[in-house]
């Protein structure tokens, strides 16, 4: 779902329907300065613009009441403030994939955490993920879909340099005469690479649910607020709406 985390909520909200508000949308939001953007490529309307009360869909301004005029303010103005709270607890599931990909590495061969080079690699990846995140105003980069190519991004990154030092590490096994310890640091190692990634995802899942989970009741008072609001073609606005 492309933006749940629209409401800043979605930014770790639906790394799996395990965790979720109950809401979901077909638009990225971009956060500007000046007014919250909201876009998709597919069905009227494919732009919704809100700004200090103000309402726009597909360039053109829709009328608006007093009250309607202050729903949408609140409704910009809630979520402003739950952005950054999303952002932050994707910034720390980043961590926390991170963490867990070592864990992975450690168990499948342990010798590959001596030089320090793994290390190195996945303190240089986190910090451009973290900083990506950081500096983003769309929900794009921060949302569920995000979260999982982050994920995978880390486990490619040190699966070239875990492959090379277990090759090595196999083949003095090999030498030495055992083959099947050999054989079996081959395995492990290969299952870092094929199912690394879920177990991380739900190492994610699990540590990340309490705090999305908290934002629901902002993420559910959105709908609230959008209730009763309409596009300039007079159809319902639905920006976000309840999953299912």
């Amino acid at each position: 779902m492309a933006a749940a985390g629209l409401a800043g909520g979605a930014a770790a909200q639906d790394m799996g329907h395990q965790v979720s508000c109950g809401v979901a949308s077909s638009y990225d939001l971009t956060v500007r300065p000046d007014a919250l953007q909201f876009e998709r490529p597919e069905v009227a309307p494919r732009s919704v613009r809100m700004h200090d009360g103000a309402l726009t869909t597909d360039g053109r301004a829709v009328p608006l009441r007093p009250d309607e005029q202050d729903r949408v303010a609140v409704f910009e103005r809630d979520v402003r403030t739950l952005v950054p709270k999303a952002k932050a607890i994707a910034s720390d599931g980043v961590d926390i994939a991170a963490r867990a990909v070592r864990e992975e590495v450690a168990r499948a061969s342990p010798g590959s955490l001596s030089s320090g080079e793994l290390d190195r690699v996945l303190a240089s990846r986190v910090g451009d993920i973290k900083r990506r995140i950081a500096s983003s105003q769309s929900t794009r980069d921060w949302q569920p879909d995000a979260m999982r190519a982050y994920a995978q991004e880390i486990v490619s990154d040190i699966t070239p340099l875990l492959t090379q030092d277990v090759g090595g590490e196999a083949v003095q096994l090999a030498m030495n005469g055992d083959l099947e310890g050999a054989a079996a640091l081959r395995d492990r190692v290969a299952d870092v690479s094929t199912g690394g990634q879920a177990r991380v995802l739900a190492r994610l899942e699990s540590a990340l649910k309490p705090r999305v989970q908290a934002l629901c009741p902002a993420v559910q008072q959105l709908i609230e607020l959008q209730s009763g609001l309409r596009d300039a073609s007079g159809q319902p606005l639905m920006v976000i709406e309840r999953d299912g």
